[in-house]
């Protein structure tokens, strides 16, 4: 069923006007001019096609329309608080979903995760793959993590530009390239090939030969030993952003997660 486009701005007047039985004070609470409460109670008058208020010599009256619609209408109110708060609950949840890609979800985010995991407090993260551009909608996604040369769509921030490391296992003499989907070098007929550049990590990190790879991506191998780097590359075309929709970008807990993984 179709439902009646309500006036809830001059419905929200009506009230205010009907409490204080005054525009000038219903002005004051609403934070407008009484010219103001006037335009919007006339023009609620004419939609509704009855007069609502009377001018008596103490002031204002409620019409026997007003007051035989005003209980619904303060009834109405009180549900729509009840809702937005109900709404809100959702914000307090301690549950929190992260989507990245597959190796940067194990190469960065949970090395992330475990390093400040005294910081998060209760927070329960459940964390998501997704290989192409995530969706928030389908997915119920928080905040994602993704590699782009920009974000238009979403709030954002950038984490760091996809810098480029060619790496090598900790005393390593295996001259043996690696390559993966997404790799600046191009497979040659020797190459080992893997699908993303977390495998192409682990691969350097087990003596197969060498790869170049985001640095983002290989720093924490880097920090324990497990790979050394033979090489920085610099790349200006693409950076890793945290990116969220308006409403979850809002959130405390949110905020809290995007500063601590920006540090």
């Amino acid at each position: 069923m179709k439902r009646t486009l309500l006036p809830l701005n001059a419905l929200r007047v009506f009230d205010a006007a009907a409490r204080h039985l005054s525009f000038t004070k219903a002005a004051e609470e609403l934070a407008v001019t009484p010219a103001a409460v006037g335009q919007q109670i006339r023009a609620l008058e004419d939609l509704l096609g009855v007069i609502l208020f009377k001018r008596a010599t103490k002031g204002l009256e409620l019409t026997d329309e007003a007051i035989s619609g005003l209980d619904a209408l303060r009834s109405g109110f009180l549900m729509f608080e009840e809702s937005v708060r109900a709404i809100q609950a959702k914000q307090s949840s301690n549950h929190i979903a992260i989507s990245a890609t597959h190796e940067v979800t194990a190469k960065w985010l949970a090395p992330k995760l475990a390093q400040y995991q005294g910081e998060f407090g209760d927070i329960i993260f459940h964390l998501v793959t997704h290989e192409d551009a995530p969706d928030f909608t389908e997915a119920n996604i928080d905040i994602a993590i993704h590699l782009a040369a920009e974000i238009h769509e979403y709030e954002h921030v950038k984490i760091a530009p996809c810098d480029f490391v060619k790496i090598t296992g900790k005393n390593s003499t295996n001259n043996q390239f690696i390559c993966w989907t997404g790799s600046p070098l191009s497979k040659d007929s020797t190459a080992l090939s893997f699908c993303n550049a977390g495998l192409a990590i682990d691969a350097v990190k087990n003596g197969l030969g060498y790869a170049i790879v985001p640095t983002m991506l290989a720093q924490h191998d880097v920090d324990l030993g497990n790979v050394q780097i033979l090489e920085e590359m610099k790349n200006d075309a693409l950076n890793f952003w945290i990116a969220a929709p308006l409403p979850q970008w809002r959130q405390k807990k949110v905020q809290k997660i995007i500063e601590i993984l920006n540090r």
